[in-house]
């Protein structure tokens, strides 16, 4: 098998519709949860919209938008109702490191989290997300996710089923 090498361009990437499937561990790499996020992503003026419906296994379902700029060639900048501040992104062929703080709801309270996701194109459309989870310098947990882009019918395409 020979690993072919791509170029990962967020607003190519996500254009349109992308299915992803994922969990979180604690710190002891113990899943604490699952999801299936569906995601809807077109450009808007300067930035590219990417528009969040996660669907969790206990019932819970949350929503983000994120509006995130193109800043050069490689870099990206991204802001969402919940990231204090702004995410910052870098590709690398294909990859993409990006890194932001997000204010989570936990246990009922609202705590600010920093995350370090790691994103890997594969050959067959397939990604992988890795975001290490941190606070005061210690990892407290792991979110890995595998996304697929969608026909137009919405469902993930035969080409890149997982």
């Amino acid at each position: 098998m020979t690993l072919k090498s791509h170029v990962l361009r967020i607003e190519d990437y996500f254009r349109g519709k992308t299915r992803a499937h994922g969990l979180v561990e604690d710190r002891f790499g113990r899943v604490r949860r699952r999801f299936v996020a569906d995601i809807s992503g077109y450009p808007s003026g300067d930035d590219f919209v990417l528009e969040e419906t996660f669907a969790f296994t206990d019932g819970e379902v949350s929503k983000r938008i994120w509006r995130v700029r193109s800043t050069d060639v490689a870099g990206y900048e991204g802001t969402a109702a919940d990231v204090i501040g702004v995410a910052r992104g870098r590709a690398d062929g294909d990859s993409l490191k990006w890194a932001y703080d997000l204010r989570l709801s936990i246990g009922g309270r609202k705590i600010v989290v920093g995350f370090d996701d790691r994103m890997y194109l594969g050959d067959d459309g397939v990604m992988i997300n890795i975001a290490r989870m941190h606070k005061w310098g210690l990892t407290i947990g792991r979110i890995t996710i595998a996304f697929t882009r969608c026909a137009s019918s919405g469902e993930p395409s035969s080409a890149s089923r997982v």
